[in-house]
């Protein structure tokens, strides 16, 4: 395996691992909130928010989301 793609798959599990710590926040705002029903972007926005504030990893994770397939939708 070569640097380059050694580097690809490294970003890619510590995205994949920022994206469950903010769902699991998420879980915990909803939880939190009684699991009352239509507010997942608030609660996806809010967690995301949360949990980049102090991630030396913000910038790797929303530099990833610009250029993923998903981030269209």
């Amino acid at each position: 395996m070569n640097t380059e793609t050694r580097r690809q798959k490294q970003r890619a599990l510590m995205t994949e691992l920022l994206e469950r710590k903010i769902r699991l926040h998420a879980q915990h705002l909803y939880d939190q909130r009684g699991q009352q029903e239509g507010l997942a972007l608030q609660d996806w926005v809010e967690a995301e928010t949360r949990v980049l504030e102090n991630s030396i990893l913000a910038p790797l994770y929303r530099k990833s989301r610009e250029t993923s397939p998903e981030a269209g939708t």
